[in-house]
């Protein structure tokens, strides 16, 4: 594929967070082949990851010791110097019939930053019932700021944000033991989270998530009946239970924290 040089006030630098992304990267990283500039914010991946990543040689790895991914997003930035970033985990594919539209995003006049909405696939097949939520993933670099929020994390831009035209994939390969592991790590974050803020400031979903019983069910109901995830056979399946599975772990965690008092 060519690379599109994006130079001026149209730069664009592409910023992946990894560690151990083996299942994964080859994918992200051959989206997006067709930039000039890729900036892999690597915190001691042990398996082939840097591997794969070498064999792009418009991506440059910089290492940073884990501490959380609003920090780890935040040093990337200091490590850009295109007037535009382009974010994506090392789990998103961004679809090849975007990439004009994209460039065409970052014209002056424009907003500020963009949204994407996602299509969430399981095992490389796109499943209905997705409730992953959009996320900002174009902005200006020096308009943006990232904040932790939970198990997971979100950039502040100041200015306007608008929608882009277009999904990214969600494709996630990683084996289910390192999904297992990292949810109950992501629970107790959360949990965390939720009886540290006031319940007035909780949106509806976190104030049902206190209630413990209530989330697991819903979202089961709700991922596979309400949004149709049943019409993507054992792939529906899939997801729902993996939704499911984490507000479960997620309530065991508000639970345990009950014990502790």
């Amino acid at each position: 594929m060519t690379r599109e040089s994006v130079t001026g006030e149209n730069s664009l630098c592409a910023m992946v967070i990894t560690h151990n992304e083996q299942d994964n990267i080859g994918r992200t990283l051959e989206s997006i082949a067709w930039l000039d500039h890729i900036l892999v914010i690597d915190s001691g991946s042990t398996d082939a990851t840097l591997e794969i990543v070498a064999q792009y040689p418009q991506a440059r790895v910089v290492h940073r010791d884990f501490t959380t991914f609003a920090e780890q997003c935040n040093f990337g930035l200091q490590q850009i110097d295109t007037e535009w970033v382009l974010s994506m985990d090392a789990d998103y594919v961004f679809p090849h019939e975007a990439r004009e539209a994209l460039i065409s995003t970052t014209a002056p006049g424009k907003a500020d930053g963009y949204q994407a909405e996602f299509f969430y696939a399981i095992h490389g097949k796109v499943v209905k019932g997705s409730i992953l939520p959009p996320r900002t993933v174009l902005y200006r670099r020096d308009l943006a700021h990232y904040e932790d929020d939970g198990h997971g994390h979100r950039v502040r831009v100041r200015g306007r944000v608008d929608r882009l035209p277009f999904r990214i994939v969600h494709d996630d390969r990683k084996p289910l033991s390192r999904w297992a592991t990292s949810q109950i790590r992501y629970a107790a974050q959360e949990a965390d989270k939720l009886l540290a803020t006031p319940p007035g400031e909780l949106s509806l979903q976190d104030r049902l998530r206190r209630l413990v019983i209530v989330a697991p069910l819903a979202v089961f109901v709700l991922v596979y009946f309400v949004r149709g995830g049943i019409l993507s056979g054992w792939h529906g399946l899939y997801y729902a239970l993996q939704r499911s599975t984490f507000e479960i772990l997620l309530s065991l965690s508000l639970i345990e924290r009950k014990f502790r008092r």
